[in-house]
């Protein structure tokens, strides 16, 4: 099968497209005909190392996928051939106690698909069958694609973990990433008060479009400020974030008292310093959060069976340009998922 290998860290000539091994699913798995594999910022640190951080290479990448099954193990019930599925990509043990109390993101061998095993940027992915969801209604299989990884961060950010409540205002950093068009229809969905932030007013405005009600062109202005003015001086309840140094202080000063912080990643850097004051004395939170449960993929697919959430393509390429795709997913021009198709 034609599949995108990443041999070494480094720029965008490491995605190599070539010809692998088509991969035989295990007793308990199934082998999935990738239709569509949507990308996310774990593919670019997949593919250029994170310091410290020791990757399995050679690893093909992509966590999101969707696709028809073509093979299924020997113990598997419930799937068959020519069955249209979504992928949940967090891999996990399914005998621990946090996976069998449903807290399986908290498993202590916890991986994700394209990072720990490979992934979906190919012609072909082996999956533990339990990983395997319908695609549900007259849902595209781009569309499939769009919804995984992001919207299970999202949905445990702001739902899990802040447990936004009804007339909260919630900040979502960065709106046109994938993770954050997402996190504005959650967000919006919990019956907050949506304001986003992005670098451009074309980002602000279909920001708008998703749910935003009010928006913040960080380039312009000063978001704090703004977020002060916003809320009579009061502060925020709730900020949602994944860029990290370069928004930290101004989060940490935009919380009201009893407001929290929740993060999923560092774009901008990972090392901070934070005036404990401020932590203690307005009885701040702090909330780390990575990906989200497989019941909480599954509530997120009926919400958007319903209508209730709806995935946001930028755009598509073949696979065999996924060059392509990754530099425009560095050039941060994009609003939504980029999806690949082999």
């Amino acid at each position: 099968m034609k599949a995108v290998v990443v041999h070494e860290h480094g720029g965008l000539d490491k995605l190599s497209y070539e010809e692998v091994e088509t991969p035989s699913p295990a007793q308990d798995e199934v082998l999935v005909q990738v239709k569509a594999c949507a990308l996310n910022h774990l593919d670019l640190w997949v593919r250029k190392g994170v310091p410290g951080q020791r990757m399995p290479l050679p690893m093909i990448p992509g966590s999101d996928v969707s696709g028809v099954v073509k093979k299924t193990g020997t113990l598997v019930r419930g799937l068959k051939a020519g069955d249209r599925v979504v992928i949940a990509p967090g891999i996990s043990c399914g005998r621990c106690i946090p996976c069998l109390t449903g807290r399986d993101n908290l498993c202590a061998s916890y991986g994700m698909l394209g990072e720990n095993r490979d992934g979906g940027c190919a012609e072909f992915v082996c999956i533990p069958a339990v990983n395997a969801i319908p695609i549900p209604g007259k849902l595209t299989f781009n569309e499939a694609a769009a919804i995984p990884l992001c919207f299970q961060t999202a949905w445990h950010m702001l739902a899990t973990r802040a447990q936004v409540r009804p007339g909260e205002d919630v900040v979502v950093h960065a709106a046109g990433s994938g993770v954050s068009t997402a996190g504005i229809q959650i967000a919006k969905l919990l019956g907050a008060r949506v304001i986003a932030t992005a670098g451009s007013d074309t980002k602000l405005k279909k920001a708008r479009e998703i749910g935003a009600d009010e928006t913040i062109n960080y380039r312009k202005l000063d978001f704090f400020v703004e977020l002060k003015r916003l809320t009579h001086k009061i502060g925020v309840d709730v900020i949602f974030d994944h860029i990290g140094a370069d928004t930290w202080q101004a989060n940490i000063k935009s919380l009201k008292p009893g407001g929290r912080l929740v993060i999923c990643g560092v774009t901008s850097g990972y090392e901070v310093a934070t005036d404990l004051r401020y932590l203690f004395y307005r009885r701040l939170s702090l909330l780390g959060s990575t990906m989200g449960t497989k019941g909480e993929l599954l509530q997120i697919m009926n919400l958007v069976e319903r209508g209730m959430l709806r995935p946001v393509i930028d755009s598509t390429y073949p696979l065999k340009e996924i060059e392509a795709a990754h530099a425009r997913m560095e050039s941060r021009k994009a609003f939504g998922k980029i999806v690949v198709n082999p």
